[in-house]
């Protein structure tokens, strides 16, 4: 697979990723129950943003002393694009994660342990996930066409079904495990198993954390795809990816009491993959230059967000009748 990453280019990235996590997962809030507030959410959010343009930063002075300004330049914009398409599709996932801690009555305080493990689960599986699919398409060019009508169907799927809310009542992995395993009817903290008279018993924490793993399965599949149109070197996939990934937790607890605000943000996520699957199926008749989809895929989240936001002030505060 062909890679612009050096040897040590992989250490350091290696590095301040097990680094960051270890402040993430075990500095931030003492590893214990706690309750993130917003102006904690908001301050870490800025941290993993900042954190993912300084590694911008520090590809392009590699790069630009290594393969020359041009190329320096290209790759950068490449992990840019890459990092707003994965992060503007992680929304969609913590939307999920707001969906299933509600259902379940999962209080904020016993949040941060099923999120610490949803975030390791989806680096580790989009890793696997990435490498494999280089791979493929290092072998197999036509591969890209199956992704792309892979995300087109996707994207109209998500569209069509914006508005309906799935009934987990329904879910068959929740039924599977409702009727394979013996489960508390309440929470037992943050113990996800329980022994009463000699049976283990699952508790509805554990449910949880399987619902959570099985969501960053099905979005790593849509997401993982989505950046193969931009770029195929599996580096710059990889950061981008991890990097979209590491501030997931800030960013859930950031949009939990909000989420009702981004009314109309499945659309523009929606137009997002149409717009990567549109891209990939035509990739080998039109070039579209990478800061062209830079700027889509910002115009489309954005442009959703700004309207999502117009909807919900004049739903608050609508104009008085004349």
């Amino acid at each position: 697979m062909e890679t612009v990453a050096t040897g040590w280019m992989w250490a350091a990235f290696s590095a301040v990723v097990l680094g960051m996590l270890f402040i993430d997962l075990f500095l931030v809030g003492g590893g214990k129950k706690h309750v993130v507030s917003f102006r904690e959410a908001g301050i870490w959010s800025l941290i993993w943003v900042s954190v993912a343009m300084l590694f911008a930063a520090f590809l392009w002075w590699t790069l630009d002393g290594q393969l020359g300004r041009e190329a320096a330049n290209e790759r950068t914009l490449e992990f840019i694009t890459g990092y707003l398409i994965e992060k503007s599709l992680a929304v969609d996932n913590v939307f999920v994660w707001l969906m299933l801690f509600s259902y379940f009555a999962i209080p904020a305080e016993l949040q941060k342990r099923v999120l610490i493990y949803g975030v390791i689960g989806a680096i580790v599986m989009r890793a696997g996930m990435i490498f494999g699919g280089a791979w493929l398409i290092e072998r197999f060019h036509w591969v890209l066409y199956l992704f792309g009508a892979f995300l087109l169907v996707t994207g109209i799927k998500m569209a069509w079904f914006a508005d309906h809310a799935p009934d987990l009542e329904k879910n068959p992995v929740l039924r599977w495990l409702r009727g394979h395993m013996k489960v508390t009817p309440e929470l037992e903290g943050e113990r996800f198993f329980v022994l009463r008279d000699g049976v283990r018993y699952a508790t509805p924490l554990f449910l949880v954390l399987v619902l959570v793993e099985l969501s960053d399965v099905v979005f790593a599949v849509d997401s993982i795809p989505a950046i193969f149109a931009i770029t195929t070197d599996p580096f710059i996939v990889l950061t981008s990816n991890v990097f979209a990934i590491l501030g997931l937790r800030a960013m859930y607890f950031l949009l939990s009491g909000m989420a009702d605000r981004f009314s109309l943000l499945k659309y523009g996520l929606a137009a997002v993959l149409i717009f990567i699957g549109m891209k990939m199926l035509l990739i080998d008749l039109v070039k579209i230059p990478i800061w062209l989809s830079l700027l889509v895929v910002a115009s489309l989240i954005g442009g959703s967000v700004w309207l999502s936001l117009r909807r919900t002030a004049h739903a608050e505060h609508p104009a008085p009748k004349p």
